[in-house]
């Protein structure tokens, strides 16, 4: 159950991390915000991306523009990553939701592992109400 439940989660992730498709492409009221920005396939292609693009020169094919292109307009303009912040926040987001998912999967086993017996014994209890009220013989 956890394989198909964390495939669901990827595949979610994966289709508006903004590898598919480019942030400003994806539509606003859900897969933007809040999706987009808890994916934590952004932060990786970000940091990814950013770690072999910035600081690199590339030649320009381009008719009338610049000789060449350097890797932080690619990243802003092609991209359109955000530019804000370097690599090694990227990295520092990634390790936060890293502990933070771990945290709260922990917390949900704990919390079904005391919830586990109160549902139990409220079925018991409901079974044996309905066994009652439908015993002819009292």
């Amino acid at each position: 159950m956890g394989i198909i439940t964390c495939a669901g989660v990827q595949v979610i992730m994966i289709l508006n991390g903004g590898f598919f498709r480019l942030p400003n492409d994806l539509p606003k009221p859900v897969w933007k915000y809040p999706m987009f920005y808890i994916s934590f396939h952004k932060y990786a292609n970000q940091g990814l991306y950013k770690n072999e693009y910035e600081g690199l020169a590339f030649p320009n094919g381009l008719v009338g523009g610049p000789a060449t292109i350097i890797g932080e307009s690619i990243l802003r303009e092609t991209w359109q990553m955000e530019m804000g912040y370097s690599k090694w926040v990227d990295l520092g987001i990634l390790m936060g939701m890293v502990v933070f998912y771990r945290l709260m999967f922990l917390g949900i086993l704990k919390l079904s592992e005391k919830a586990r017996p109160v549902v139990k014994g409220f079925l018991v209890r409901h079974r044996k109400q309905a066994t009652k009220a439908l015993d002819p013989m009292p």
